[in-house]
């Protein structure tokens, strides 16, 4: 079963959406925006490499959100995100 993340900011509860991410992975050149724009930090450069000689980007745990802060930040347009909806 899949669950909304509650965040507790200073008494409030947010509740977040869940998300995850597809790399589009020859498309990828390792520039590191995306996981500097993610503000759960479940991105990570891999260890493989790719068709190009890079190192595609990977979602290494749970926890995302689904915000798109990754896919508007990457230049290449690597980063597919969808939104998990319950019920």
């Amino acid at each position: 079963m899949v669950s909304s993340i509650e965040l507790k900011v200073e008494g409030v509860c947010l509740v977040m959406a869940k998300g995850r991410i597809n790399v589009l992975e020859e498309y990828c050149k390792s520039c590191g925006l995306c996981v500097a724009a993610c503000p759960v930090k479940v991105l990570r450069i891999s260890e493989k490499i790719n068709s190009r000689g890079h190192r595609p980007v990977e979602q290494f745990k749970d926890g995302c959100i689904g915000c798109s802060m990754c896919a508007t930040s990457c230049p290449d347009a690597a980063i597919e995100v969808y939104k998990i909806v319950e019920g």
